[in-house]
């Protein structure tokens, strides 16, 4: 039987500089540096690629790490990546919170736009120094009970999305 799985560790991505990056989350949105794994080759495989492993504590125990391995780094790798490839949200207390975190951020010289209104959260939105983006966002008060009336027709929603994009000759 397998039994189910526990939450997220940690998220892993690729930074551009170790230290720029221990700059940004560590003192502009204050997430401790918690570990770091340096090693001279790649676990697994063996080969020569000397990197860190940084990890940073958020206050739920969770962990957003990164890897400064600059010779498998190629051009392009930290360019700005739409937020529908991948991004991460983390989650402020509440909606004042929220702007507190978004008028942080722009004064800290960080571009930083919303909120947007998603129905159960709102969103602020920014990127890290390696082209990551992130955002922040915050429950409205029916939050859950918002997402449990739409748990009613997810499935349906993603058979019709699935049969729509078919049609349209989309389909993955």
């Amino acid at each position: 039987m397998t039994t189910a799985l526990k939450g997220i560790h940690h998220s892993a991505y690729r930074c551009r500089d170790a230290e720029e990056t221990r700059a940004f989350y560590e003192d502009v949105l204050g997430l401790p540096l918690e570990a770091v794994v340096q090693e001279e080759k790649e676990p697994g495989s063996g080969r020569p690629n000397p990197f860190v492993h940084l990890f940073f504590r958020m206050p739920d125990g969770n962990f957003i790490a990164f890897f400064d391995a600059p010779g498998t780094a190629k051009e392009g790798d930290f360019n700005l990546v739409h937020g529908f490839d991948r991004h991460v949200a983390f989650e402020a207390d509440d909606e004042v919170k929220l702007l507190d975190w978004r008028d942080k951020l722009n004064a800290a010289g960080v571009p930083c736009f919303g909120p947007i209104d998603h129905g159960f959260v709102k969103s602020v939105y920014f990127s890290d120094p390696n082209g990551l983006p992130l955002e922040i966002t915050a429950r409205v008060p029916t939050h859950d009970a918002i997402l449990a009336e739409d748990a009613k027709t997810a499935h349906a929603i993603i058979t019709a999305w699935t049969a729509r994009k078919a049609a349209e000759g989309k389909a993955a």
